[in-house]
C-alpha cells in the first residue's frame, strides 16, 4: 500500500526528471558541480545570483522568458531550426537548466567548460530566413537579446513570487543584473546591462527588431504536451503568472497583460502562482540538488543523497 512519504518522492522523482533529465536531480553535469574543481566559482554563494537561481521562481521567469525570445524573429528561427523542443520540449529544458546551474553553482573550472560547451553548440546553429535575414546563435547582438529577455524574467519573476530578498538591501536587483553578465560575455555577448535601468532601457531598444510571438508557439507554452493531469493544473499557475511578468516592451507582441496590470485579477493570479511555489518548495526542500552539490564541494553542506 502507497504511504503519504511514497507518493511524495515520486512527485519529486517526477518534477526533477522533467527540470534535469534525471529523476533523481542529479545528472552527471549536477554530479561535476561537486566533483569538478574548488572555490567559490563565478559568484558568491551567499550572495544574489545563487539566491536568485536558487529559487523556484526561475520556473515561472523561464516561461516569461521564452515569451521573450520568441519575440525576436532571428533568436525565434535558431531554436524551431536547430532543436527538437516540439518533440521533447523537457529535453530542452534540461539543456537550459544545465547551462544554467552549472554557470550558477560549478567552480571557476567547471563554469569556464559549461561555457566552452555552449559555444560550441552555437558555431552549429545559423541559417537563414526565407526574407533573406541571416542568424547566427553565436551573433553577440543575439546572445545579447536573449541575455536580456532572460535576465528581465528572472528578476521579475524574483521580484513577484520569489522568497523574500530583503536581507539583500533595496538594489539587489542592480547587482543581480551586474553580476549575471558575466555568463552572458562568456558566451560572447557584448554591451550589456548593470543596472535594472540599463535592463528596461537595453530591451526597449529592440522594440523595432520584434515582432509578434506566433501563435503556434504561444498554444505552446501555454500547454507544453506530455504533462499529467496535476502537473497540467501547476504548469497552468506558473504559465499563468508569467504572463504578468513580461516586460511591456515584450508584453503585447506575446498577446499577455505583462506587469504593468495589476488589478485584482492579477493580483489573485500571483498569489495562487506564489502558493503552488510555496507549496512545491516544501516537496522539494530548501536546496536544488545543484545547490546541495555545489555547498558539499566548498565544505558547507552534507553529502548529497547520490554520493553517500
Amino acid at each position: 500500500m502507497w504511504k503519504p512519504s511514497d507518493l511524495a518522492d515520486a512527485a519529486r522523482a517526477a518534477f526533477r526528471g522533467r527540470v534535469s533529465g534525471d529523476p533523481t536531480g542529479a545528472p552527471d553535469w549536477v554530479r561535476d558541480i561537486a566533483r569538478v574543481g574548488e572555490g567559490d566559482g563565478w559568484f558568491d554563494p551567499d550572495g544574489v545570483v545563487w539566491r536568485v537561481h536558487g529559487d523556484l521562481s526561475t520556473l515561472v521567469g523561464g516561461v516569461a522568458a521564452l515569451l521573450g525570445q520568441g519575440a525576436h524573429p532571428l533568436a525565434l528561427a535558431g531554436v524551431q531550426r536547430h532543436s527538437a523542443y516540439r518533440e521533447d520540449p523537457w529535453k530542452r529544458l534540461a539543456g537550459t537548466a544545465r547551462w544554467l546551474v552549472v554557470s550558477t553553482f560549478g567552480s571557476a573550472e567547471l563554469a569556464e567548460r559549461e561555457s566552452a560547451r555552449v559555444r560550441g553548440m552555437h558555431r552549429r546553429v545559423k541559417g537563414t530566413l526565407d526574407d533573406g535575414r541571416a542568424y547566427s546563435a553565436g551573433d553577440p547582438d543575439l546572445l545579447r537579446w536573449v541575455h536580456l529577455a532572460f535576465t528581465d524574467a528572472f528578476l521579475a519573476a524574483q521580484t513577484a513570487v520569489g522568497r523574500d530578498m530583503s536581507r539583500f538591501g533595496p538594489r539587489w536587483g542592480d547587482t543581480y543584473v551586474h553580476d549575471w553578465a558575466r555568463t552572458a560575455e562568456a558566451l560572447g555577448a557584448t554591451d550589456l546591462p548593470h543596472s535594472r535601468d540599463e535592463l528596461a532601457q537595453a530591451l526597449a531598444q529592440y522594440a523595432p527588431t520584434l515582432e509578434p510571438v506566433p501563435a503556434d508557439l504561444l498554444a505552446f507554452l501555454s500547454a507544453p504536451p506530455g504533462l499529467s493531469a496535476p502537473e497540467r493544473v501547476v504548469y497552468s499557475g506558473f504559465s499563468g503568472g508569467a504572463a504578468l511578468l513580461v516586460s511591456p516592451t515584450i508584453a503585447p507582441l506575446a498577446g499577455v497583460p505583462g506587469r504593468a496590470v495589476r488589478g485584482l485579477r492579477e493580483r489573485g493570479q500571483l498569489a495562487v502562482t506564489t502558493a503552488q511555489l510555496r507549496g512545491l518548495n516544501l516537496a522539494l526542500g530548501s536546496h536544488s540538488p545543484s545547490e546541495e552539490a555545489a555547498r558539499w564541494r566548498l565544505g558547507t553542506g552534507p553529502a548529497p543523497a547520490w554520493a553517500a
